[in-house]
């Protein structure tokens, strides 16, 4: 699960109706809305590069001072410069390799302030009954992250949408993502109708593709 795979490319065409069909039958049976979101990453991490710049722009000076000029210092200095946009660009251009300078917890808050930032811009905040469940896949971070409205928080806790956030994780790391989301959206609306049943006036106030 890598930054460099396009998120509308992550699920094929076949697994994003097994999706569409997994979300359609998990809400035939409550007034809960889920909602797949996946994206290439949480955040630029413009910190994570310059310091990626810094580090890897000085391991080259190094090496080219070390092998041509004697280890001078007056070398090193300005073939640092010299080599820090070239390795400022090459992280920008390969932001995996940001990953490094960026610590578990700042990983976790971006995709979790993403995913917030996404709940309310899809709408989910907007059901009737405040019942929006979002799955949201980060690919960059390698995280995934499950939010739900207040009025699922009432019945169901944060700890258990998080069991479910590691099915999909547990899937995405086995290469069988599509499976393992569909499991985790067919648990999902198990749950939600046992709490939240379907009522005769419920309409699908959501759209059930994978949004990227």
């Amino acid at each position: 699960m890598g930054y460099t795979m396009k998120a509308e490319r992550f699920f094929g065409e076949e697994e994003r109706r097994r999706l569409r069909e997994a979300t359609k039958s998990a809400e035939s049976r409550t007034i809960g809305e889920i909602v797949v979101m996946v994206v290439e990453g949480s955040d630029h991490y413009r910190d994570a590069e310059v310091i990626g710049g810094i580090i890897s722009g000085g391991i080259f000076s190094f090496i080219v001072t070390v092998a041509f000029f004697n280890s001078s210092l007056w070398s090193f200095i300005p073939l640092s410069f010299l080599f820090f946009l070239p390795s400022l660009l090459l992280f920008r251009k390969v932001p995996t390799l940001k990953m490094t300078f960026t610590t578990r917890e700042r990983r976790r808050e971006a995709v979790q302030q993403r995913a917030l930032r996404a709940f309310y811009e899809k709408g989910l905040h907007r059901t009737k009954m405040n019942t929006g469940v979002l799955f949201f896949l980060s690919l960059l971070e390698r995280k995934v992250w499950v939010l739900a409205d207040r009025g699922i928080y009432e019945k169901i806790d944060q700890e258990t949408l998080n069991r479910f956030a590691g099915i999909v994780l547990q899937g995405v790391r086995d290469h069988h993502a599509c499976d393992a989301l569909c499991e985790a959206i067919r648990q999902t609306g198990e749950l939600l109708a046992m709490h939240f049943p379907k009522t005769r006036d419920d309409t699908d106030e959501l759209s059930d593709e994978v949004i990227t």
